[in-house]
């Protein structure tokens, strides 16, 4: 292989020839090879962001020639258009505060900074710490970065996928609201309800999660450059913060504001534990909605059945035509990564000591990694499965025909005592409710006739 020489403040190292990175970067892969888990390509990009308007701001103040802020932007753009991913090599389990990541971003601007300055005729050239990282320090960079990378992740991938599927739950909700069904509580029988309000509780979990995770970005928008090491913005312009974040508005058209305590903002990271707890409020519900499909879908001939779901492969490698609830399996599984990953972030937060956390890299990741699994399950569940979600008529008329709990329908008029007395009646001699009721003694068939009606139990209060 090729090399050449780059250097850092500990002397010489090679580099390959035919990559972008310089000393700093190349020294992390030596000193890191642990693991296959690479920084994600949302927290290089939220650099990409920030690099630029840091320059632009540095510019406008009178700090960075515009040639150079050129060139750095120039090079920002090419990373942001995911030209240069493979100039990104480092993995997350480096130091704790993504210095070298930083780094890494740096080293690749200056490089392809001063490669377009050369082409442009001039001999000026970028130097990684004094023109990109001009005004910064890793400990504001990587925080800022991993804030516009999830703020752009949620919005632009979570809560679009999370609709989707509340669209086609509406829509199924609206299409079987009038197929009356039995309940069930402790997964056992219970009054009956509309196929269409069990549906309605699924979309009601997604509305609530799709606010909650709005609510929650108002913290994360909260970005930290201008702290600069601790915190103070030593070697920052006292309206560098300021412009770089409105600079950032502009560049992503998106809104966030400068962290109005820097302190906070370097070394405590509650902002992503309180929205990651909205992304696992989200597991939560999707676990719920996914398990209560296939049980509903179980059999399909000694299982409940209530209804059918699209057979998307074969289920088994020795079963014939055996086909199995797959997409269900794939979101719970899902579930319990993101539930996963909020436990590793909690923990990795609550390490800030003194004026820096410095579990930055593995919250990010984990954070990324929930986002990126959420909205990619959502759709594939929403696709593959809801999408072809039907009701079984004659499953669910029959279990509802079957149901002893529609005696509860009977306790305004002969009281809970006589009700009882029905329903252990019938399931003890194998009866039918009216049957049970008439044998009893205690209703005619008329009376049965007048006070069941499964349809009308699914609206008590209408008028």
């Amino acid at each position: 292989m090729d090399y050449r020489i780059e250097k850092d403040t500990l002397g010489e190292i090679k580099v390959p020839a035919d990559k972008y990175w310089g000393a700093q970067t190349q020294r992390s892969v030596q000193n890191f090879p642990i693991g296959n888990e690479k920084m994600p390509r949302e927290v290089i990009q939220g650099f990409a962001v920030l690099k630029k308007c840091a320059a632009k701001a540095n510019n406008e103040l009178g700090l960075l020639e515009k040639e150079k802020a050129d060139a750095i932007a120039h090079a920002a753009d090419r990373i942001r258009n995911g030209e240069l991913d493979e100039h990104f090599p480092l993995v997350v389990w480096q130091t704790g505060s993504g210095t070298q990541s930083n780094m890494n971003v740096n080293e690749v601007i200056a490089y392809v900074g001063s490669e377009w300055l050369k082409e442009q005729g001039s001999e000026t050239r970028l130097h990684p710490n004094d023109d990109v990282n001009k005004s910064q320090s890793s400990n504001d960079t990587y925080p800022t970065a991993m804030h516009i990378a999830s703020v752009l992740k949620v919005e632009k991938e979570v809560l679009p996928s999370l609709d989707r599927l509340k669209s086609t739950l509406k829509e199924k909700m609206d299409a079987y609201n009038e197929i009356v069904k039995i309940g069930r509580t402790h997964l056992q029988d219970a009054t009956p309800l509309t196929l269409g309000q069990e549906i309605s509780g699924w979309h009601r979990m997604l509305e609530k999660t799709n606010d909650m995770l709005k609510d929650s970005l108002s913290y994360v928008r909260e970005l930290a450059i201008g702290g600069t090491a601790v915190g103070t913005g030593l070697n920052a312009h006292q309206d560098f913060s300021e412009q770089v974040v409105e600079a950032i508005c502009d560049e992503t058209e998106n809104a966030f504001i400068s962290a109005p305590n820097k302190f906070h903002a370097l070394t405590s990271h509650d902002e992503l534990v309180h929205t990651h707890g909205a992304l696992k409020a989200l597991a939560g519900d999707l676990m719920k909605i996914a398990n209560d499909v296939r049980w509903l879908a179980s059999g399909p001939r000694c299982g409940i059945g209530e209804i059918t779901i699209p057979a998307n492969e074969p289920g088994s490698s020795i079963m014939p035509g055996k086909v199995n609830p797959t997409q269900a399996e794939a979101i719970t599984m899902v579930s319990t990564q993101v539930m996963g990953n909020d436990a590793t972030i909690g923990f990795a937060a609550s390490q800030g000591n003194f004026e820096l956390n410095v579990y930055k890299p593995v919250i990010a990741y984990n954070f990324l990694q929930s986002c990126q699994l959420l909205s990619d399950s959502m759709d594939s569940f929403n696709d593959r499965c809801v999408k072809g979600l039907e009701p079984n008529h004659d499953k669910i008329n029959q279990y509802l025909k079957d149901s002893l709990m529609l005696v509860t329908a009977l306790n305004p008029h002969i009281g809970y005592e006589n009700a009882a007395k029905i329903a252990k009646n019938a399931f003890e001699k194998d009866l039918t409710l009216k049957e049970s009721a008439i044998e009893t003694g205690i209703l005619t068939e008329e009376q049965f006739e007048e006070y069941i009606d499964p349809k009308a139990m699914t609206k008590p209060n209408a008028k």
